[in-house]
């Protein structure tokens, strides 16, 4: 950390220098994955896989008596189902050792993560693909999407994941890559419970130099204690329909008044911490049964919270020159350091009556971010000077969700009834932001030339706070109907509702004053914004909400489907699968005028499209362990609702700001895809896969670059895209008791699983070509290259397993090694090249070890993540030019978990 001693000394300058005074039960199985465990759970719900049958098989036993024998067998989902999936298991999930389903998830063949948490499949954006929990759509807690990000579900409270990579007409039309169905953990067989708890260390943050600020007494819970509640005064300068400024019925005694309310040092005075701690979590899981007289009662319950810190040494920068030639624009060297809080707990109860299963689940997570940020850097808008930047933030999002499921099964009739409310929030309560800057002029010319200043708004630094919130309802509802009209042929039909609303606004203000005296520019920031300074200097407080576009906005996207669906096996061992879905989607983006001003230029977004969507999958058995898998479909992907909005968002991981477009359409995708799958042994296969999507009006980010150092990405409709590729996976499994008489290796396997994805597109720009910004129709050349790949696609991506595990007890060690070529971030500004991210390779360990003492059974779990040390680049290349618009070492992290069972 070579830089940290510079930061060091930069917080000394700032805040002291200057001081006027100085499931089911554990999910994780005891055995590795076989025919009979570790398939997910069967709550039919659209996508859930085939229900597990139970077949009485007769045994001659002799001539006066016949033995029956019922079995429970439960066929390979991958192979069973009617159309190409992935699937993890809980054993799956288990082996990978992941915190969040997310990091399970970037293992599965043609899947990669990208940007916290989000699912890209096969290259395409987590706009094209789309995440179910049970079955239910899922409402995001980020202002910028509105697919839920996955890094955000832990996988303690996620029983199995399902990934359909065809599309049917079951599912809704947002389907362009893929669907990511979650199930979470099922009511249990018998009665248990588990305690777990686990410490991690990581390379470039634990023990390490990093920075922080007071908060509240609560903020390691996540909670923040009602320090940064919003004061009575500043509530209602903000419900009064006025810009909170002088002159707009506010004079200079009010808002001297409403600041002095705001907590000042607790969310202003960034403090230097050279031994940042260690990450720890906890959870509990308990379930039980309760036999009824015509069935049984499962309850399950789980809690759980971690806290994580994360400490990353940044180099942030930015050019206008088309070649990258010369200095930066901007270049900053920040380090940011992360407290990350995740606090879950889930509450499900299953009932069943016969053939008929009832299903309720309540799930409750918490994420909450608590940042710190410092930084020196250069702007050729201020030749010679250094300028020194802190931030202070605290982000919390909130999902809540409630789901009922019904399945009543009438032998030959099948009828499944889903409903469900789920409530998402996103609060950014005191984002503080200070710029001070030093000239380095010869004090004879600049007398304070050597020192940082900050004089509120002249020349040299500024101070800002914001206040952001989120609220988004999704209630769904959905129908669906099968009955059996002849042996091997089933006919389905069912409707689909889904209703979102959203709110989100933000308020930002600008501290100001003139003619500070110099002592009081070298303030620290919670010394140069105290009561006294305010008052004695008329300190004002302008509100900049309204600048660059709107301070807030409503969005919804109701949707009503029907489909129709036909399964059938139209010759021995020759299937369809077909379908068609009509769907009618109604999307509104609406600025909220809340200075009452009439209107302004903000376009509003009023999108309503109707369509057929049509889907066959064809499955041929070309051999009893083979089989050739065809479809075709096509299929949607809209706008998401902060894509629409002109509201500027900074995302604090990127340091970049987002604004929206209200003209963007909906994307249109025609797919093909052909698979050829071997199962060669129990539990063992290879599959190769080819695929094929062209895509009308894709949705691609581009990037500007603002006056304000930070680089500004918007939204536009390309013309048209193509999209195709190859998988390729293997699973396999090795005996090792070959290897010798030892015990040791009677009973263990090595574990084989790898998979190649090789995946090409293109933005296709012709003359003429057009896209609309703002309701403005531009040349679509001046944003996109022809030939260009599509944000967010690697060429290649490969994931291999290598591991040994126990077949009769629980004994795992495992190495993932996972690669993704380099990928496109976003477009470059002003006909730049390309901003591309290198994820490059990662190698992780897990090993898992169970044992059992006085009757109890624990389970160990190491884990060792990122042995290679690789480091995040974001990167803009022209010849041996380059411009990073984020560096930074990623750090080697290790951790050590433990479970009790009793």
């Amino acid at each position: 950390m070579t830089t940290r001693p510079l930061f060091a000394s930069l917080l000394l300058i700032s805040s002291a220098l200057v001081s006027p005074a100085a499931l089911a039960q554990d999910a994780v199985q005891s055995t590795p994955p076989t025919e009979d465990v570790a398939e997910p759970s069967t709550d039919a719900a659209p996508g859930d896989v085939p229900a597990e049958e139970e077949p009485d098989v007769s045994i001659p036993g002799g001539a006066d008596q016949e033995i029956v024998v019922t079995g429970r067998y439960t066929p390979n989902v991958v192979r069973a189902t009617p159309e190409v999936v992935s699937v993890l298991s809980s054993a799956d999930i288990a082996r990978t050792g992941e915190g969040d389903i997310s990091g399970s998830l970037q293992r599965v063949t043609g899947l990669s993560v990208v940007g916290g948490g989000f699912v890209y499949v096969r290259g395409l954006g987590d706009r094209y693909s789309l995440a179910l929990l049970n079955g239910s759509p899922l409402p995001s807690p980020e202002p910028l999407k509105r697919v839920v990000p996955l890094d955000i579900f832990p996988s303690n409270v996620i029983d199995s994941t399902l990934v359909q990579k065809s599309y049917s007409a079951n599912f809704p039309g947002e389907f362009g890559g893929g669907v990511i169905n979650l199930t979470t953990k099922a009511t249990p067989r018998e009665s248990f419970l588990t305690f777990s708890g686990g410490v991690g260390w990581d390379s470039e943050t634990t023990n390490e130099l990093g920075y922080t600020y007071y908060g509240s007494d609560t903020d390691w819970t996540g909670f923040d204690d009602g320090t940064r509640d919003i004061p009575p005064l500043l509530s209602a300068a903000l419900a009064s329909g006025k810009p909170i400024l002088e002159g707009a019925d506010f004079t200079q005694d009010d808002l001297e008044a409403i600041q002095m309310e705001l907590v000042n040092a607790e969310t202003t005075l960034l403090q230097q911490n050279n031994h940042i701690p260690v990450n720890w979590s906890a959870g509990v899981t308990g379930g039980t049964t309760i036999t009824l007289p015509d069935g049984e009662l499962g309850i399950i319950a789980t809690a759980g919270i971690s806290n994580k810190w994360r400490t990353r040494d940044t180099l942030q920068q930015t050019t206008l020159n088309q070649d990258l030639s010369g200095d930066p624009q901007t270049s900053f060297n920040r380090v940011i350091t992360d407290n990350r809080i995740v606090v879950n707990g889930l509450l499900g109860f299953g009932l069943e009556l016969g053939d008929h299963k009832f299903r309720w689940t309540n799930l409750y997570i918490r994420d909450t971010l608590k940042q710190a940020r410092l930084g020196l850097g250069s702007d050729a808008n201020q030749v010679g000077r250094d300028i020194l930047k802190q931030d202070t933030a605290w982000y919390e999002r909130q999902l809540i969700n409630t789901q009922l499921v019904a399945e009543f099964d009438f032998d030959q009739l099948q009828l499944d009834l889903r409903g469900g409310y789920a409530n998402s929030q996103r609060e950014a309560p005191y984002e503080r932001s200070f710029t001070y800057v030093r000239t380095n002029l010869p004090l004879a010319q600049d007398p304070t030339g050597d020192k940082f200043i900050n004089d509120l708004g002249g020349n040299r630094g500024d101070a800002t706070i914001a206040f952001s919130d989120l609220n988004e309802d999704l209630w769904s509802g959905g129908i669906d109907l099968s009955y059996e009209l002849a042996p091997r042929i089933t006919a389905t039909v069912g409707y689909a509702y889904t209703d979102t609303h959203r709110v989100a606004v933000r308020r930002a203000f600008q501290f100001r004053a003139s003619g500070l005296p110099v002592p009081v520019t070298q303030l620290r920031p919670d010394y140069l914004l105290s009561d006294a300074s305010i008052q004695l200097y008329d300190i004002t407080l302008i509100e900049t909400s309204a600048q660059d576009g709107t301070a807030a906005f409503e969005a919804d996207l109701v949707t009503h489907a029907g489909y129709a669906q036909l399964q059938a096996e139209l010759t021995s061992g020759v299937n369809i699968n077909a379908g068609v879905r009509y769907e009618d989607g109604k999307q509104t983006v609406v600025p909220v005028d809340l200075f009452n001003t009439g209107g302004g230029a903000i376009v509003a977004t009023n999108l309503k499209n109707d369509y057929w969507l049509p889907a066959v999958t064809l499955t041929w058995e070309v051999a009893p362990d083979m089989q050739l898998r065809v479809s075709g479909s096509k299929t949607i992907a809209r706008p998401q609702f902060r894509e629409l909005i002109a509201q500027v968002y900074l995302d604090p991981d990127s340091n970049r700001q987002f604004r929206g477009n209200p003209s963007l359409t909906d994307s249109e995708l025609w797919n093909a895809e052909a698979r050829y799958e071997w199962y060669f042994a129990r539990d063992q296969r290879v599959t190769v896969a080819g695929f094929y999507k062209s895509i009308d009006r894709p949705i691609e980010a581009y990037t500007s670059i603002s006056t304000d150092s930070l680089a500004n990405t918007s939204f536009a409709n390309a013309p048209k895209a193509t999209l195709y590729g190859a998988e390729f996976e293997v699973q396999k499994y090795i005996p090792l008791d070959t290897l010798s008489d030892s015990a040791f290796w009677q009973s263990r396997r090595l574990v084989l699983i790898g998979n190649y994805t090789w995946t090409q597109s293109e933005i296709k720009v012709g003359a003429g070509d057009t896209t609309v910004i703002n309701g403005v129709e531009l040349d679509a050349n001046d944003f996109f290259f022809d030939g260009s790949p599509l944000t967010g696609q690697s060429d290649h991506l490969v994931n291999v397993q290598i591991g040994l595990e126990d077949q009769d007890k629980l004994s795992q060690q495992t190495l993932l090694l996972t690669y993704a070529s380099p990928r496109i971030t976003s477009r470059g500004p002003s006909g730049q090249p390309d901003i591309r991210e290198k994820p490059g390779i990662q190698l992780d360990f897990v090993a898992r070890q169970g044992f059992t003492v006085f009757g109890k059974e624990i389970e160990l779990k190491f884990e060792a993540r990122n042995l290679t040390g690789r480091t995040f680049k974001e990167v803009q290349e022209s010849g041996d030019n380059q411009i990073f618009l984020n560096r930074y070492k990623l750090g080697r992290s290790f951790s050590l978990g433990a479970s009790l069972k009793f």
